[in-house]
């Protein structure tokens, strides 16, 4: 086998995992591949960015299994936990779990994958056992790290697979504790989808002069994928996607919703119809979720609805189509999805159901990948609100540079009105703020009565002239009735 410069044998891997690449049916490694299993052959940090369906999983499983191969040791005696790769779903670390059963074959090395949904009792056994690499969710690793089932005081290799995932589903307290734990001297491996602020310093915490490797430009649809829009009311979606499906073209399709009720609702949908379609999402068991992606991969199914998250664990070469049954409000999710098809080199199909609550989103995500997406106009439910033409946002443009505003002119004739935006001045007053009070007029004394004269007595003024009453109802009284008539004065009755 001649070497070429773009083939595995110029990656210097040993003969037991080149047999089980070739018996992979892999000859060329991706781009991801080609520049990171270098390095972590080397034993340095590594700061990966590569989208889904790069190939970044066999871009850190070959040299993992390589380096451990090499130091020996899992041959004789108890196995201890030398790698650990922490990734956010089950589904996901299922995946990376057979990948290192395809690529570690023949190398004697032994790992297991733990994750929350399920008994613990045959991963503790499997730990007990002993194993060389553990793949493991967040949460139930460090449940098992509570309880003492794992040590990981002989790790020498630490893997976050899915970084920027990890933080959206609010992993970041975890991974800190996780981190906290493992050994100080270690190689590190981060892998990420995009680069937000929280990832680089993340990156700068625990990384140690990192090398970084990016493939492809941060958040850029892979070119080979046709993509294409319908603009369609809410309540025609699902007749929208029924109208789709029955056309024998679509070999296979992968369609997003936003929700989790909403997956379940399309599958109802689409069953009342005759097509056969599963959910795969967060509220779904474990044994029902790798039973329905199961029968997806198999081509028992031809349809599976997913969320975002649940998406992450499926790993599917020949997939023809990706349908945004509902648009993404993070743009960047748009091209995770769509990247799910046209790997491996592939052609793909992805389409788009927009809706006119969603204008603002597929605005977003033009803006982002630069370029309008081409509309579908012959459909039977085509949207009567007409289509948005693809254009910058007004915010996002360049300011337009005002022009100075000249003075105004003051007229010299003294009658001219003044603008009504002038404050009127009032006068100064000429009185001081606060004047003397003036002197009351003394009131003039009685002239006394003359002697001998009977003066007329003063009237006698009544109670009620005594003390004016307000004026309308009187209030409630809400004593017992014996106290209001002692306070009143009258006489108490019986």
């Amino acid at each position: 086998m001649t070497m070429t410069s773009n083939s595995f044998d110029t990656l210097n891997l040993i003969p037991q995992i080149r047999k089980a690449v070739a018996e992979e049916g892999y000859e060329t490694p991706t781009p991801i591949q080609t520049r990171a299993i270098p390095v972590v052959l080397d034993g340095k940090d590594l700061f990966g960015i590569a989208q889904t369906g790069t190939g970044k999983t066999a871009a850190f499983a070959i040299p993992i299994l390589q380096r451990l191969s090499i130091e020996g040791g899992h041959e004789r005696g108890r196995r201890v936990i030398k790698s650990l790769i922490c990734t956010p779903t089950r589904e996901l670390a299922i995946q990376i779990g057979e990948s290192f059963s395809a690529y570690g074959r023949h190398t004697g090395i032994r790992h297991t994958v733990i994750y929350g949904g399920v008994g613990q009792l045959p991963q503790t056994e499997a730990l007990k056992r002993g194993v060389d690499i553990l793949v493991a969710t967040p949460g139930r690793l460090l449940d098992l790290i509570g309880q003492g089932y794992i040590k990981l005081d002989n790790l020498s290799i630490f893997v976050l697979d899915e970084a920027d995932r990890m933080l959206d589903m609010g992993f970041i307290h975890d991974i800190r504790k996780i981190m906290d734990k493992l050994p100080k001297k270690r190689q590190t491996l981060l892998f990420s989808a995009t680069m937000p602020p929280d990832i680089v310093s993340l990156a700068s915490a625990y990384l140690i002069n990192p090398s970084r490797v990016e493939v492809t430009p941060q958040a850029t649809p892979v070119e080979v994928i046709e993509q294409s829009v319908y603009f369609v009311e809410k309540n025609d979606k699902r007749h929208l996607l029924a109208h789709i499906l029955k056309d024998e073209a679509v070999v296979s399709a992968l369609v997003f919703t936003r929700t989790k009720h909403g997956a379940d609702r399309v599958v109802k949908d689409l069953q009342r119809a005759g097509i056969n379609a599963q959910a795969i999402h967060g509220n779904k068991s474990q044994n029902a979720r790798q039973r329905a992606l199961g029968d997806f991969k198999s081509g028992h199914t031809r349809v599976l609805i997913a969320t975002d998250i649940a998406a992450r664990g499926i790993d599917i070469d020949e997939l023809s189509h990706v349908i945004n049954f509902d648009l993404p409000e993070v743009p960047e999710t748009y091209v995770h999805r769509i990247g799910r098809t046209g790997r491996a080199g592939l052609s793909g199909i992805a389409l788009s159901f927009c809706d006119s609550d969603e204008r603002d989103y597929l605005r977003d995500i033009q803006k982002l990948i630069g370029r309008a997406l081409p509309v579908v106009e012959e459909h039977p439910y085509k949207s009567t609100n007409p289509a948005p033409v693809f254009e910058a946002r007004r915010d996002d443009r360049k300011p337009e540079r005002r022009p100075e505003r000249k003075p105004e002119h003051k007229p010299r004739n003294e009658h001219h009105q003044k603008p009504q935006h002038e404050p009127k001045k009032e006068p100064k007053r000429e009185q001081p703020r606060h004047e003397p009070k003036k002197e009351q007029p003394r009131p003039e004394p009685k002239p006394e009565p003359k002697p001998g004269s009977n003066p007329a007595p003063e009237p006698e003024r009544r109670r009620d002239d005594r003390r004016p009453r307000p004026h309308g109802p009187r209030p409630k009284d809400d004593r017992p009735f014996g106290k209001q008539q002692k306070k009143d004065g009258l006489p108490r009755v019986g």
